[in-house]
C-alpha cells in the first residue's frame, strides 16, 4: 500500500482523540464523530472488515474475562477455540469468544441472533432487538440495563444485544463488537443516564481502537495480497482468503495437506506475511 492510499483511509480526528466527554451531552457529540469515522472505515473496502470484526470479537471476550474475573486471556481463548477437536467443549472461556464470533460474522437478524443463543426465549429475544429509544448508543444503553436488571450475571448475552442494536440502529449490517472492550464492572452496574454516559464514553475509545486496528490490517492485508502470487501449493488462494477472514488459522484448517499447510504457514511468515502467535514449537496459531 502507497503513502497515498494510507492517507486515503481516514483517521480519527485529533479533537475526537483528545475529548474528555465530561457531560452526556459532550459524550454524545464525541461518540456520534468517533462512529461517523468508524463507518467510513467500514465502507473501504481495503479494510478486511470480516477480519476486524473477528479479531475485535477476541477483545470482548478478552474482556468479558476480566469483568468476570476470570484468569483466561486472548492467548487462552484462542487455544480454547482454534485448537478444539471435534467433540470437545470449548469451557465457559471458549464458549464466550463463540458467542462473539458467531455474533460477529453474521448479519444482524432476530434469526441469527437465535441462533447465537438457542437457550433463550426467542420471543424476549426478538424484545431485546427492538428496545430502546432515542439515539443509537442510548438503544444500546437502554437494552444493556433491560437485559441486566434480568440477567445480572449474563454480561455476554447483554453486552452482544447491546451491540447489535447499536449496529442495526446505524444501519450496519454486521455486529461490530465495540462496547465490551470499554466498558468496566463498574460501568454495568450502572442505570439510567450514568450508564448512558458510560456507554458514549466506551464507543469514543472502543472506535479509536478500533479505526487503529483498521489501518494496522488493511495494511497487513496488502501485504499478504502482494506475495499470494508468490505461493506455489495448490489453493494457497483459498488459504490465504481464510487469513484475510478469521482473527487465526491453525494448519489443520486449512484446505491443503498437513506437511503443505505447514510449509505455507512457514513460508507466509519468512515474508512477513502472517505471525506466528503462540510462541510455541507445537500447536502453533498463525493469524495476519
Amino acid at each position: 500500500m502507497t503513502t497515498e492510499e494510507r492517507e486515503s483511509i481516514r483517521m480519527m480526528p485529533s479533537w475526537v482523540t483528545a475529548a474528555s466527554c465530561q457531560s452526556i451531552e459532550e459524550a454524545a457529540f464525541f461518540s456520534g464523530a468517533a462512529l461517523s469515522c468508524l463507518h467510513h472505515i467500514l465502507t473501504d473496502d481495503r479494510v478486511p472488515t470480516a477480519l476486524l470484526r473477528d479479531r475485535l470479537a477476541l477483545k470482548a471476550a478478552e474482556a468479558a474475562m476480566v469483568v468476570s474475573g476470570r484468569p483466561e486471556r486472548s492467548e487462552d481463548l484462542r487455544d480454547a477455540v482454534y485448537l478444539m477437536k471435534p467433540g470437545d467443549l470449548p469451557g465457559p472461556a471458549g464458549e464466550a469468544f463463540l458467542i462473539w464470533r458467531r455474533a460477529a460474522e453474521r448479519r444482524i437478524s432476530l434469526a441469527s441472533l437465535r441462533r447465537v443463543f438457542p437457550s433463550h426465549d426467542p420471543v424476549q429475544l426478538a424484545e431485546w432487538l427492538d428496545a430502546g429509544q432515542g439515539g443509537p448508543v442510548s438503544k444500546s444503553a437502554c437494552v444493556l440495563e433491560m437485559i441486566l436488571d434480568v440477567h445480572p450475571k449474563d454480561d455476554v448475552t447483554a453486552l452482544v444485544f447491546a451491540d447489535a442494536v447499536l449496529a442495526r440502529a446505524l444501519g450496519w449490517d454486521s455486529l461490530i463488537p465495540i462496547l465490551a472492550h470499554s466498558l468496566k464492572r463498574a460501568d454495568l452496574r450502572k442505570r439510567g443516564g450514568d450508564l448512558k454516559l458510560a456507554c458514549h464514553r466506551a464507543v469514543v475509545s472502543e472506535c479509536m481502537d478500533a479505526v487503529r486496528m483498521a489501518h494496522d490490517l488493511a495494511r497487513r492485508a496488502a501485504h499478504l495480497k502482494s506475495v499470494a502470487p508468490k505461493l506455489r501449493a495448490k489453493r494457497a488462494a483459498q488459504a490465504v482468503e481464510m487469513f484475510l477472514t478469521r482473527d487465526a488459522v491453525t494448519p489443520g484448517a486449512l484446505p491443503l495437506p498437513d506437511r503443505s499447510a505447514r510449509r505455507l504457514c512457514d513460508r507466509l511468515v519468512q515474508l512477513g506475511a502472517i505471525r506466528e502467535l503462540t510462541g510455541r514449537d507445537v500447536f502453533r496459531i498463525y493469524g495476519l
